[in-house]
């Protein structure tokens, strides 16, 4: 296609669409991995949940949604890229995949962010987790048909995740700083 309109873009979007609802519709819906995504999903936020520290809930739904942000972010990118892709989804229309992107990994990071408060505690859980999601988790999703790495491998993915949740730790320090500051100011 030579220098496709607006117009062209719209017509192969509407198509992937509809591709797309017909794939998850035959291919993903009700299958082994899509009850594995939806129970640990639910599993994953019923733990969250028990393990809360109530009184700090406020800092933890923040930190969870600053997480959440970067990682849908990252799967944009890298869904946009064809770097990775996601076979299995729950919802046909919510690309990439909710389910780990609001779900799965940022109820795990605010656990870790919760239990482990000094930087050097927070750096090895975050870099055994890293690990952990990287070279387990990742070929599990694999295996299961819910992930494909295209142009990726799991070695990179490694450094990312550590960095988001020591970016995720260093921003609401601060904010709980700067919150601090002005607490004191107004009494």
């Amino acid at each position: 296609m030579q220098n496709p309109t607006w117009d062209d873009v719209l017509k192969l979007r509407l198509k992937l669409k509809e591709a797309n609802f017909e794939y998850w519709l035959n291919e993903n819906l009700f299958t082994f991995s899509w009850w594995f995504l939806l129970i640990t999903m639910f599993l994953f936020f019923i733990s969250w949940w028990l393990l809360l520290e109530k009184s700090r809930m406020m800092e933890m739904l923040l930190y969870g949604f600053l997480v959440a942000t970067i990682v849908i972010l990252l799967d944009v990118i890298g869904v946009s890229f064809i770097l990775w892709g996601y076979p299995l989804m729950l919802a046909p229309l919510v690309p990439p995949i909710f389910e780990i992107d609001i779900g799965h990994l940022p109820f795990v990071y605010m656990t870790i962010y919760q239990y482990f408060s000094t930087w050097k505690s927070y750096v090895i859980a975050m870099t055994i987790t890293a690990l952990i999601f990287a070279f387990v988790l990742e070929p599990i999703t694999i295996w299961l048909d819910i992930y494909e790495a295209n142009n990726w491998r799991h070695i990179y993915s490694l450094p990312i995740y550590v960095l988001i949740g020591i970016f995720c730790k260093w921003f609401i320090t601060k904010i709980k700083q700067v919150e601090n500051k002005y607490q004191k100011l107004l009494k």
